[in-house]
């Protein structure tokens, strides 16, 4: 929280065109805190708090960057923006391309995701897949606060829709996070630990999860390279590439739905361009294709933990 509100004061700071809009974004700072006390720096205009509007407020914020100002639009849960799709696919993801590029976009929809807390169905989905299938929209999904404020910081400056997308339960996690102008191009993913006899690909809060499925493994003498990509779009595939070509097996790990997700495009893309380079098939380990229940032990069930992620890797290995 504290990472992505340094970038976002930062930003204000510097450039006057950038505000927010979004519930409970005004004196309250926010629901997760990602605004706090800036609305007493800046103001009602640049910190405007809007009804329960997600399709009025998007749309404003999709005719305010055709104006030439740069809106950040602060859904809260992701789950809440799905009332926008319309104008998030049918508008900000197309209007420079309709425009010949004469009109700029650069539009930040950010709000949380993740399994946790009981938080039941409405208030539990990821959804990157969904918004990375759609020509025009970048999406990042931070897994540090380091990341997220570089991440965030690159959103703030560029010219394109990106849906930034941050998991609950990391809303509070600790880490170092360089001082200074640090910001982080879309579309590197980061090499989180090296290894050599299989390659981990894990999103958001699943690269915490594989780390300690790694931290495990480790005790054995099983070494696991683990990527995380940083960005579902633009996505890098050389990097998960470059890691095959060592270990010769690939497990890719998402809390989100399998069925059309990010593992299957990972796994297609590495089985085009390195098939010869596998030693044993692609695996991928995602959350239940299902609603999230409400009740603490059934939510448990339906997302990836570090345990089913050891063993997926120990079934890969045996492969």
């Amino acid at each position: 929280m504290q990472a992505t509100l340094e970038a976002l004061t930062e930003e204000m700071a510097r450039d006057p065109a950038i505000f927010v809009l979004g519930e409970g974004i005004g004196k309250r700072g926010g629901n997760f805190r990602t605004t706090a006390g800036l609305y007493e720096r800046y103001g009602p205009l640049r910190l405007c708090d809007t009804p329960i509007c997600e399709r009025g407020f998007v749309g404003l914020a999709c005719g305010a960057a055709m104006a030439g100002a740069r809106p950040v639009v602060d859904f809260m849960f992701v789950d809440f923006v799905l009332d926008a799709l319309g104008e998030i696919f049918n508008q900000i993801a197309k209007v420079q391309y309709m425009s010949g590029g004469r009109l700029r976009m650069p539009v930040l929809l950010r709000g949380c995701i993740g399994v946790g807390h009981s938080a039941a169905t409405h208030h539990s989905g990821s959804y990157h897949p969904l918004f990375a299938h759609i020509p025009g929209l970048r999406v990042a999904v931070p897994s540090n606060p380091a990341d997220a404020k570089g991440l965030l910081r690159h959103a703030l400056r560029g010219h394109d829709p990106v849906v930034f997308l941050e998991h609950r339960e990391l809303l509070g996690v600790k880490g170092p996070v360089p001082e200074g102008d640090w910001e982080i191009p879309f579309g590197r993913a980061a090499v989180v630990r090296p290894g050599k006899d299989v390659t981990v690909v894990a999103l958001s809060l699943m690269v915490r999860h594989a780390l300690a499925a790694c931290a495990a493994l480790e005790k054995e003498g099983i070494s696991v390279e683990l990527i995380d990509p940083r960005t579902v779009a633009p996505l890098d595939v050389d990097t998960v590439l470059a890691s095959v070509r060592k270990t010769g097996r690939l497990l890719i790990v998402d809390e989100a739905f399998g069925p059309f997700g990010l593992g299957s495009e990972i796994a297609a893309q590495v089985a085009e361009r390195g098939l010869d380079q596998l030693d044993a098939p692609i695996r991928r380990l995602h959350g239940a294709h299902a609603p999230t229940p409400y009740s603490p032990p059934l939510e448990a069930a339906v997302a990836p933990t570090a345990k089913t992620v050891e063993r997926a890797i120990r079934d890969l290995l045996e492969d």
